[in-house]
């Protein structure tokens, strides 16, 4: 999605800033929004500064934007004090119409032209640094989980997401959007949801309202134990989600191997993966990797 700057009013009028309006600059570059791209260019100027306003102070911050489209919250972050925005875009019409933008800040603004799914955003900025983005929706999911590994080089995320997807990513246990994409983000880090954005603010309108979110990379993991084996083990729990531990485990190596981990961990047998906080996910993936141990390194 790409939004426009926060000077306030409908996008067709002055910024105030010497550039063009959005609308000319969406008109000129024939910059009609892409199904194919997930994009949905955000018209409400108010909005956009509320969403840079959203990831905290910017001054002497570097800033990593995923798929700016025409530029609107580029320019927003830029307004809003941003040391270096450096804006990835896929959409080659875009690119062309960044770099008028780009001309106005050369020494603020960066165009990396490419695929986000393709781009380590830390290596684009240093510290300290923020992604701030109207994530595509089609590529948000995929882009959070590729970059919360990662998550520590960040001083925060400030990204919008569709509603439901919001809702899943802060959810707590005994809660129907609790699952997978819940525990390993809350492992890693705290997240916030600040505000939605109905269908109406953006051109073409989605079929679904967006929040703006803000994850926070937690000092330490909330527990200890390695990723690839969290994602195992929420994996087959929240695979079935509907049958018991006992069962829904077995998929992790068989009846012996689900009790086992159950009776390692204390946890009951009869309890579902949407009953469990992190933690215990967590400890699950300890006895995981204790129960499957790496494979010995090949004789040199």
């Amino acid at each position: 999605m790409a939004a426009e700057p926060p000077s306030g009013g409908s996008g067709s009028a002055g910024t105030g800033d010497g550039l063009p309006p959005l609308r000319d600059v969406i008109a000129r570059y024939g910059l009609g929004a892409r199904k194919a791209l997930g994009q949905n260019f955000l018209l409400d100027l108010n909005l956009t500064g509320r969403i840079a306003r959203s990831a905290g102070p910017l001054e002497g911050c570097n800033v990593v934007e995923i798929g700016p489209g025409p530029g609107g919250l580029t320019r927003a972050l830029l307004a809003a004090g941003a040391a270096r925005v450096v804006a990835v875009e896929r959409d080659e019409r875009c690119v062309l119409a960044l770099q008028e933008l780009a001309a106005a800040y050369p020494d603020r603004l960066a165009i990396v032209a490419g695929d986000a799914l393709e781009t380590d955003p830390a290596a684009l900025v240093p510290a300290p640094r923020k992604i701030v983005a109207n994530l595509p929706y089609n590529i948000a999911t995929a882009l959070l989980l590729r970059w919360l590994p990662g998550i520590g080089a960040y001083e925060n995320l400030t990204l919008m997401f569709q509603k439901e997807v919001a809702q899943r990513l802060a959810a707590a246990p005994r809660n129907r959007d609790y699952g997978r994409l819940s525990v390993v983000t809350q492992w890693l880090a705290t997240v916030r949801p600040l505000f939605d954005v109905p269908p109406r603010a953006f051109v073409p309108p989605p079929k679904i309202t967006s929040t703006v979110v803000r994850i926070e990379p937690r000092p330490e993991p909330l527990a200890p134990c390695r990723l690839a084996d969290l994602e195992r083990v929420t994996a087959a729990a929240f695979g079935q989600r509907r049958k018991m531990l006992r069962a829904s485990l077995r998929s992790l190596g068989g009846r012996e191997r689900a009790e086992a981990l159950l009776a390692a961990t204390g946890l009951p047998p009869t309890a579902r993966a949407e009953e469990l906080p992190v933690e215990a996910f967590c400890a699950l993936a300890r006895e995981l990797a204790a129960l499957s141990p790496a494979p010995p390194a090949a004789a040199g």
